[in-house]
């Protein structure tokens, strides 16, 4: 219950845990919000993971430059997690779609 509790705290005031993040984890910020990103839309069971509003508050903290984070990087970070979490998902359901309507 804890578990489920710290979630929804860190859906509703991510500015303040992303921000957060970025401090305590340095460049591997970037790999977690990758994997966020890529899960969400790479996976039918994860689209329930704050994707857009953990890409506005990600990008409002390098506009401004809060922990270092750089807005390129960030934007091809994201930009490749995305596309690639969509390539994955259409490829599952391209092999289980037929499958499953059969």
């Amino acid at each position: 219950m804890e578990l489920l509790t710290q979630f929804i705290d860190i859906v509703l005031h991510l500015d303040k845990h992303l921000a957060v993040m970025v401090l305590e984890y340095g460049l591997w910020i970037y790999g977690i919000l990758f994997f966020i990103v890529f899960a969400e839309t790479g996976f039918v069971v994860t689209p329930f993971l704050p994707g857009d509003s953990l890409l506005f508050v990600a990008g409002a903290l390098a506009a401004i430059g809060e922990g270092g984070m750089d807005i390129f990087t960030l934007m091809g970070v994201l930009i490749a997690a995305a596309v690639l979490g969509n390539t994955v998902n259409y490829q599952i359901g391209r092999y289980l779609g037929p499958k499953v309507f059969q």
